[in-house]
């Protein structure tokens, strides 16, 4: 079975486990807020101009508020559609914002136009070409000004999610490292380890028991110095893996095979770091060492038909037909909430059965060009 195949009996995770956040409210109550205040900023402008033409501010408060409302609304459906393009450059967004403007200050034209017929009814209100563009003007440049201030509270909402995506995602990496380097001190990790070097002393074996002790120095070296917020190679990251799997062979002597598969073109694609070793850990733990007999653990990494990176650990489980998420609660928990962090709903993780007897966790990642 190649990278690029489906996999039978495969189990996506549920909302609950891989839950994202909604799109922000469209009109939410920063946006109410703003527009409220926007509208009594024009509404006083407005009587301050009619009180300086000669025109009764309190008598033309009626239509000034209905021009206000029918300006309201075409700003609420240029809202609306920068909020449908939230995920444009701002750039495009700011070069949209004053095209619809543009396209709606006729339409404030005439709702001034309407009101001026109904107040002087049965006449209809004379259209004067100067009039009219100095509405068409006014509307541009009032609509245009509502739709730059939504794009900075936009702007802004979007850079505070960012930050909070970045605080989310540099507490997982921190937690990340944390929960290596408390495996890595782990006393029954490190008597296993010692305890097998002992071994292959009293044996006269000293060549695989230096071996074996620089491997335990090499992995606890690579990562105690890693920095949890920068991404790796997958190369690099195959390879810490591959440290501390040759550390683990140790307490099943020849009973654990490993088998890794890594497309070449996939190599250098960088990922986050140690975002594998949760899932090896539970490999080896409820998987090799639960499993009577010979077991093997594959690790394998290509494209996925839709262009993001998959990775996988697959590994024999000890009771054919047994629950795929047996055993895997934390670990997978860990990778979870990483891919959530970094990457949103881009990302997904999934629990297969890839034969009986076989387990597999897969992850798809994103690539960044």
């Amino acid at each position: 079975m190649t990278l690029s195949e489906p996999m039978p009996f495969a189990r996506p995770l549920t909302r609950a486990d891989m839950s994202h956040e909604s799109a922000p409210p469209i009109f939410g109550p920063e946006v109410r807020v703003l527009a409220a205040c926007f509208a009594g900023m024009l509404f006083l402008v407005a009587s301050l101009v009619f009180w300086v033409a000669g025109v009764d501010p309190v008598q033309s408060a009626f239509g000034k508020l209905v021009a206000i409302a029918g300006d309201a609304t075409l700003a609420g459906l240029i809202t609306l559609v920068l909020w449908r393009i939230r995920a444009w450059p701002l750039g495009w967004k700011a070069l949209t914002a004053c095209l619809l403007s543009l396209a709606a200050s006729p339409v404030s034209a005439l709702i001034d136009w309407s009101i001026s017929t109904w107040c002087m009814w049965p006449q209809l209100a004379p259209i004067v070409p100067a009039y009219v563009a100095q509405v068409v003007i006014f509307s541009t440049s009032e609509l245009f000004g509502w739709s730059c201030l939504y794009l900075a509270l936009q702007y802004s909402a979007e850079l505070r999610d960012r930050e909070r995506r970045l605080a989310a995602l540099r507490e997982e990496a921190l937690s990340a490292q944390m929960r290596a380097l408390h495996y890595q001190i782990n006393p029954h990790f490190l008597f296993n380890t010692l305890n097998s070097i002992a071994g292959l002393v009293e044996e006269g074996a000293n060549g695989p028991a230096r071996e074996m002790a620089l491997r335990l120095a090499g992995f606890l070296r690579r990562t105690i110095s890693l920095d949890p917020m920068t991404d790796m190679a997958l190369q690099e990251e195959i390879d810490l893996q591959r440290a501390y799997l040759g550390i683990e062979e140790a307490r099943f002597s020849d009973r654990m095979t490993l088998s890794v598969e890594i497309d070449p073109a996939v190599r250098t694609v960088r990922v986050p770091a140690l975002i594998l070793q949760p899932l090896v850990e539970n490999a080896v733990k409820h998987g090799i060492a639960r499993t009577p007999g010979p077991a093997t653990l594959q690790i394998g990494a290509g494209w996925a038909a839709d262009g993001r990176l998959r990775l996988f650990v697959e590994n024999s489980v000890p009771v054919e037909g047994a629950d795929p998420a047996d055993g895997l609660g934390i670990g997978l928990a860990n990778v979870r909430n990483r891919l959530e962090a970094r990457f949103g709903s881009a990302a997904e993780c999934r629990i297969l059965v890839s034969e009986p007897g076989r387990n597999r966790v897969e992850l798809l990642l994103p690539v960044s060009a």
